[in-house]
């Protein structure tokens, strides 16, 4: 099988979404993007090596527990206020990554309209 060449704005694209979205795994953006896991594992580790960052573990946000604590923490306004808080990032880093999404959709499209020479 041969190797793909992929665009630098299409790795750059494919890490942006892994980074925005959270709890993502790299198997589950691989598949979105039609990429191989381990190919998509390299460039997210380049990008970091690259800024200097620290490899970041999966986040808890949406685990089973975390959402108990939640229902726990309703009961005071204090807690309240975290729950909603959190929900607020959680759906905002779930804009961002649909907002990446789109943008690689677009930018695909546009590169496969350009290509049919019928």
């Amino acid at each position: 099988m041969a190797m793909k060449d992929y665009s630098d704005e299409f790795k750059a694209d494919a890490v942006a979404l892994y980074e925005s979205t959270p709890g993502a795994t790299y198997k589950s953006i691989a598949a979105d993007l039609g990429v191989n896991r381990a190919t998509l594992r390299e460039w997210v580790l380049r990008d970091r090596e690259r800024r200097g960052v620290a490899a970041a573990g999966p986040s808890a946000g949406g685990t089973p527990a975390a959402r108990a604590e939640y229902a726990a923490s309703s009961a005071d306004p204090d807690g309240r206020i975290r729950q909603l808080e959190a929900r607020v990032a959680e759906l905002e880093a779930s804009e961002r990554k649909l907002a990446t999404e789109r943008d690689i959709l677009r930018k695909a499209a546009k590169y496969f309209a350009g290509e049919t020479n019928w």
